[in-house]
C-alpha cells in the first residue's frame, strides 16, 4: 500500500483525523447535541484500580442519565476505596448497593450478569481479551483499557469479540485514548490531507522513570503478591513496551492508517531495574518495525530512573515533518508549515463523551480491531526484544505462544512459574 493509497483509503473509511469509525457530535462539555431517548445507561466497573475508577467518574461525566450500579474486583481493599472515592465524587449517579459489590476472579461475570448496559474493563492486561469476550457475548456495550491482550492468542479473541460486536451493534471504546485529543486530531488531520507529503518514515519516544511497587504481606501468597504488582510480571502486563509505550505504538499504527507491518527487528534488556521486586520484565527496548514499500517506523523506551524523559512523535515525510509532544506542542516544518495553536480538550473525557454519545443515539463506534492491532504492535516489539531476532508480523499474529494461565484456572493458590529474565539469542518466543 503506497502512501497514497493509505490516505485514500483512510478517507474513504471515514476515519479521517478521527479516533473511530462514526464519532456523533458532541461538545466538548459531553452534552451530545443529538436527541436523546429518556432512558437511564446502567455502568459496571471491573477492575477498581486508579484508572478504573477514573474511567467510571468519566462514564458518569459523559451523560447525564448514567448511574454505576455494579463493582468487581478481586482485592476488597480496591474496591472500597474506589467506591468512596466515586461516591464523594459524584453521590447522585452512585446506585452500587451492597449486593452490587462482587469479589473473587468471577467478578466480572457478576457485574456483567448484574443489570448493566455498559462495560468498563480495567484489570491487569492479561484479563482483558476474556473479560471483553464475555461482555460481548452478553450483549453490553465495553470500554477496554489499553492494551487490550498481553499475547497473540488474547489479541486474536479480541479481534474476534469486535466482530461479534459489529454484528451485534454494540459499542466498544479503547482505552488508547490519544486518539481523542483534539490537538492530536489536528495534527493527524494534516498529515493525512497529504501536508507533508509522502511518508518516508516515523520516530517514536516513550523514555520515562520507575514506577511503584508493593512490599510482600507475610499472608499473601506468590499469585497476590505477583497481582499486586502485577507491572513487573509479563505474563500480567506484556512486559512495560506493552503495558505503557503502547500508546507510542499506536499513535504510530495511526499516522500508518492502521496498517499492519510486515516484519519486526529490535533489542531490550535490563540494566538497572535488576532487583527481583521487579519480576521478569525489561526495562528498555529499541524496535524496528517495516512496513510496505520499505517505510520504516522506529520505536525506544525505558523505564529507567535518573534518566532523561522524552515522549514524542516525528513523522517525516517527502513535504515536511510533523512532530509532537503528546499534551505539549504539536508543529510541521516544510512546503506547509503550521503549528496547533487551538483549544485543548480532557482526552479522557472525550472518549467517554463521544462512547455514551454513540449508545445512547444507536450509532455504534467499534474500535475493537485497531486496538487489538497497536496492541500487537507491542506483542511484537517484545517478542523481537527478547528474542534477538527479526519476526514477521504473521508468524507473531499466529503464534499460539500464551503468556498465563487460562481465565477458569486463576485461584489464590495457584503457583504460575515465572519464566526467566529474558536473554536475547537464547529466549525462543515462537
Amino acid at each position: 500500500m503506497n502512501n497514497k493509497t493509505r490516505r485514500d483509503f483512510i478517507k474513504s473509511s471515514g476515519t479521517l483525523a478521527l479516533g473511530s469509525a462514526i464519532l456523533p457530535t458532541v461538545d466538548l462539555s459531553g452534552k451530545s447535541m443529538e436527541n436523546k431517548p429518556n432512558k437511564v445507561l446502567k455502568v459496571g466497573l471491573v477492575g477498581c484500580g486508579g484508572r478504573g475508577t477514573g474511567a467510571a467518574a468519566q462514564a458518569m461525566n459523559a451523560d447525564p442519565d448514567v448511574e454505576l450500579i455494579a463493582m468487581g474486583d478481586i482485592f476488597p481493599d480496591k474496591l472500597e476505596n474506589s467506591y468512596m472515592a466515586l461516591k464523594e465524587e459524584n453521590p447522585e449517579k452512585m446506585k452500587v448497593d451492597a449486593d452490587h459489590k462482587f469479589i473473587g476472579f468471577d467478578a466480572y461475570k457478576k457485574v456483567i450478569d448484574s443489570g448493566v448496559d455498559v462495560v468498563l474493563l480495567a484489570t491487569p492486561p492479561c484479563f482483558r481479551p476474556d473479560h471483553l469476550k464475555a461482555a460481548i457475548a452478553a450483549g453490553k456495550h465495553a470500554f477496554c483499557e489499553k492494551p487490550v491482550a498481553v499475547d497473540a492468542p488474547g489479541v486474536r479473541k479480541v479481534i474476534e469479540a469486535a466482530k461479534e460486536a459489529e454484528q451485534k451493534r454494540l459499542s466498544i471504546l479503547s482505552g488508547f485514548c490519544y486518539r481523542y485529543d483534539i490537538s492530536n486530531r489536528a495534527i493527524y488531520d494534516r498529515i493525512f490531507n497529504g501536508d507533508i507529503g509522502e511518508i518516508r518514515s516515523i520516530t517514536t519516544f516513550r523514555f520515562g522513570g520507575e514506577l511503584w511497587s508493593r512490599p510482600r504481606k507475610a499472608d499473601w501468597t506468590d499469585m497476590e503478591y505477583q497481582l499486586r504488582n502485577w507491572l513487573y510480571y509479563n505474563w500480567l502486563s506484556g512486559d512495560f513496551i506493552t503495558e505503557q509505550a503502547v500508546h507510542s505504538l499506536d499513535l504510530m499504527s495511526w499516522a500508518m492508517g492502521d496498517e499492519v507491518p510486515l516484519k519486526a527487528i529490535g533489542n531490550g534488556g535490563r540494566q538497572k531495574r535488576t532487583d527481583p521486586i521487579y519480576g521478569n520484565v525489561y526495562d528498555h527496548f529499541a524496535v524496528e518495525y517495516v512496513y510496505n514499500g520499505g517505510i520504516k517506523a522506529s520505536h525506544f523506551t525505558r523505564q529507567q530512573a535518573g534518566c532523561a524523559g522524552k515522549n514524542t512523535v516525528d513523522v517525516f515525510g517527502s513535504d515536511g515533518h510533523a512532530f509532537f509532544r503528546p499534551g505539549r506542542e504539536w508543529e510541521i516544518t516544510g512546503k506547509n508549515p503550521w503549528k496547533y495553536e487551538g483549544e485543548r480538550n480532557n482526552m479522557y473525557q472525550t472518549e467517554h463523551d463521544e462512547f455514551f454519545a454513540a449508545i445512547r443515539n444507536d450509532k455504534p463506534m467499534n474500535d475493537g480491531v485497531w486496538m487489538a492491532n497497536s496492541s500487537m504492535l507491542a506483542v511484537l516489539g517484545r517478542m523481537v526484544g527478547y528474542s534477538g531476532q527479526e519476526i514477521t508480523w504473521d508468524e507473531a499474529i499466529n503464534s499460539d505462544v500464551k503468556l498465563g494461565p487460562d481465565i477458569e484456572d486463576y485461584d489464590w493458590d495457584l503457583e504460575w512459574p515465572v519464566s526467566d529474565v529474558p536473554v536475547p539469542g537464547i529466549t525462543q518466543v515462537l
